[in-house]
């Protein structure tokens, strides 16, 4: 069983940066790729970045694309979602997800992922 924790939302400005952590219990975290999803108010849980177990490869969403990163640490079991040039439609509660290593399905569905955290909110204003 792995447990996910996040931390680091707030409230920020348009054009403004915040950094979000996952840390996760247990000692495979290694061995677990991770994502990080987003829900607005009435919208549905949409994918926002994902890395694989090594950090070998990365995935985004076409919305984020060059103004966030998913870097991780396993020597921390951690993994962070480092949001630069947001914007108010960046506004939404993160979610934390990890899958184990070989699972084969998409990154981009949150189906194929077993573990979620309680998620953080993230407020831009305008």
């Amino acid at each position: 069983q792995v447990q996910l924790v996040e931390s680091g939302g707030g409230l920020v400005q348009a054009g403004g940066s915040l950094r979000l952590s996952c840390a996760a219990s247990g000692r495979t975290f290694s061995s677990y790729a991770m994502g990080w999803f987003r829900q607005a108010p009435g919208k549905e849980r949409e994918f926002v970045a994902a890395i694989t177990w090594s950090g070998g490869s990365t995935y985004y969403a076409d919305s984020v694309k060059g103004r966030f990163t998913i870097p991780r640490d396993n020597a921390k079991n951690t993994v962070y979602l480092q949001m630069n040039s947001l914007k108010p439609e960046d506004t939404a509660v993160y979610y934390c997800a990890g899958r184990r290593a070989f699972n084969s399905g998409s990154y981009y569905s949150p189906y194929e992922y077993d573990y979620w955290g309680q998620g953080a909110q993230v407020t831009v204003s305008s």
